[in-house]
């Protein structure tokens, strides 16, 4: 009776403590950057209640759909912008030739009229401020918050339920959900919706969680069903758990598919968990009475949350590791506008967290060191890094303009870093990447939406900065998520003695395309008919000289440059094709470069959290050596 009657309260303690976390403004991994990063509250945003946010208007049918090429023409008109606001369009009128030369990358036409409606609303919103400054208090209250809490009763009241996620969704973002399993048949679904493409009825599903305690045509047993939709693909392939499919060993950012747990027998999984008064789900199979595990169990409690990871997104119910999703193509989790829940679940709080927000600019205490200070046109520096970064990203930009940006070569001009951002789908999050943009001029806007089969087209426009723009004698390219130690970079670079014809990072020379079509690298036998590709180095850090990214430009703009989506091994295909038309190519493996965290002595860590990046720092600053945060 004792260990029953402890394990009931230590249950209870347990939920208690999970419901106190629901409706913390911030999760305490965060409480280490309240100085760094302000934070946004929900509560003064009334639209997300009333309706959706400021989006970009759709016709509503695809009759009035105006062709990509007409939109083109929209996104490189003349405006009347001050030298200020041009800054961020250095590279933008170099990329006009997108549309006849973008074949070969998925989705491309289709995002760069995406961002022809997304420019026109952004820019007839900057031209109303400019007009009527009583739209500078409508722009505050847009703000992206950090976290959206839900619990009121009488918003779960219906068979469906909508949070609307302002901003998208980014790699540590969060939803979680408290409620019992109900009804009938205790069967509900978790969507993840985008917003719609022009001329399409429906919003894309970028992650479709069905919860089946009934089972359904294929099992009679509980069965959880992820997949994805959209209107030009349909339904994809489903991913089920538990699952027939013999290979269970797939892991999503470590983790797997399925937890092996899942409808298998455990009796000491059922023990450890049968005292505890949530959702700890086991169902017994007739006949034999066995006990197989199952995360959700009608009628009892589960605490549930999705969490965005590097490759896809996991589940977790209870504490526990369930499922992992990988991310589709052309379905990123910056789309997310809205969760829906619906089905048999009675919610008790939805609670998003690790949201994507922007910095109050009132303060930022740091504000005038971190702008970066205008560069003369054509101006020689040494070395120029562009930084892959998308809209919503700005606590990542943050932390690199606190961080390495803060090099005495980046401060003194002989190194330029300029972040490299597509257009959003969402126009409260273009209106705050255009403010930031403004506030300290090292972003380069891109004419089209960013969708991860289109960062090839930035590698580009890196190129045309770094030797239009700039005259650099390298050009480095790299991401938003990893810390560089620009010094070592610029010593090994000149202990190279080599100018002209230089590849210069983790060199990868036996890869092999992804065939598998569920892939976010899948590459068809049409877009690489070889079993191999050439010499490439790997996206998260890597340089060339001056002369490779001046012919990568001549050659795009000529329409004679190779498209090919994922953008470092493209860049190793317009080398090679250059080495077979008589270039002389050097071929500099840099084992330093991590693309898969970090360690002692790094050159640049990959896959770095804001808070990872000050630590990083820190450590540079106080041991002056390279050494890592754990």
């Amino acid at each position: 009776m004792k260990k029953w009657s402890g394990g009931v309260i230590l249950g209870f303690l347990f939920t208690l403590l999970i419901l106190r976390y629901g409706i913390l403004e911030n999760p305490l991994a965060e409480r280490v950057l309240e100085r760094r990063f302000s934070r946004n509250s929900s509560e003064h945003l009334d639209w997300l209640a009333s309706g959706d946010p400021p989006a970009i208007q759709n016709p509503g049918d695809r009759s009035s759909v105006v062709s990509a090429e007409e939109i083109s023409s929209h996104l490189f008109a003349p405006r009347n912008l001050s030298d200020a606001e041009l800054r961020s369009l250095q590279t933008w009128n170099h990329l006009d030739h997108l549309v006849s030369h973008a074949s070969g990358l998925p989705q491309a036409v289709e995002a760069i009229g995406e961002a022809g409606f997304a420019w026109e609303s952004l820019m007839a919103q900057i031209e109303d401020k400019k007009l009527n400054k009583s739209t500078q208090q409508k722009h505050k209250n847009k703000q992206c918050p950090y976290s959206i809490k839900k619990m009121n009763a009488a918003e779960f009241a219906n068979d469906t339920f909508k949070l609307k996620i302002p901003c998208g969704l980014i790699q540590g973002s969060s939803i979680t959900l408290i409620g019992t399993p109900g009804g009938l048949l205790g069967d509900f679904h978790i969507d993840l919706l985008g917003t719609a493409l022009p001329g399409e009825p429906d919003p894309p599903i970028i992650f479709h969680y069905n919860v089946r305690l009934s089972g359904d045509k294929l099992t009679e047993d509980p069965v959880i069903v992820q997949n994805t939709w959209s209107a030009t693909n349909d339904w994809g392939a489903e991913e089920r758990c538990p699952s027939s499919d013999a290979d269970t060993s797939k892991k999503v950012d470590d983790l797997e598919e399925c937890s092996a747990m899942v409808g298998n027998d455990d009796k000491r999984i059922f023990a450890s968990n049968q005292y505890q008064n949530i959702s700890k789900s086991a169902s017994r199979k007739e006949g034999d009475k066995k006990i197989r595990y199952f995360p959700f169990k009608q009628g009892y409690l589960s605490i549930a949350t999705l969490r965005v990871g590097i490759e896809g997104i996991q589940m977790t119910v209870d504490g526990r590791h369930v499922t992992s999703f990988a991310f589709r193509e052309s379905l990123e989790p910056w789309l997310v506008s809205e969760v829906r829940i619906s089905g048999d679940i009675k919610l008790i709080s939805v609670l998003a967290s690790g949201l994507p927000t922007s910095e109050d600019l009132e303060h930022v205490i740091d504000l005038e060191l971190l702008k970066s200070n205008p560069i003369p046109l054509h101006q020689t520096v040494d070395l120029f890094i562009g930084i892959f970064s998308t809209a919503n990203n700005f606590k990542r930009r943050m932390a690199v303009r606190r961080t390495w940006m803060q090099y005495d070569a980046v401060r003194a001009g002989t190194v330029v870093v300029r972040f490299f951002v597509g257009l959003h789908k969402n126009q409260v999050v273009n209106e705050e990447l255009w403010t930031e943009a403004n506030t300290y001029g090292d972003i380069q806007l891109m004419p089209f939406v960013d969708y991860y089969g289109l960062i090839t087209l930035k590698t580009i426009a890196i190129c045309i900065y770094g030797t239009n723009v700039v005259s650099a004698k390298y050009i480095m390219k790299t991401d938003d998520d990893a810390f560089v130690r620009v010094d070592e970079v610029l010593s090994s670079l000149v202990g190279t003695n080599i100018t002209t014809g230089l590849l210069y990072g983790r060199i990868n020379s036996e890869s092999q395309p992804h065939r598998n079509v569920e892939s976010k690298w899948f590459v068809s036998p049409q877009e690489w008919p070889d079993e191999k590709y050439p010499p490439w180095a790997h996206g998260p850090g890597y340089v060339v000289s001056h002369d490779i990214a001046a012919a990568v430009y001549k050659q795009h703009k000529e329409g004679q440059l190779k498209m090919f989506k994922l953008e470092d091994v493209a860049m190793g295909i317009w080398i090679d094709e250059m080495r077979k038309k008589g270039s002389d190519i050097k071929y500099l493996n840099e084992g330093r470069i991590l693309i898969d965290g970090c360690e002692m002595g790094y050159v640049l860590a990959h896959y770095q959290e804001p808070r990872e990046m000050l630590c990083l720092w820190q450590k540079l600053q106080e041991t002056k050596r390279a050494r890592c945060c754990e």
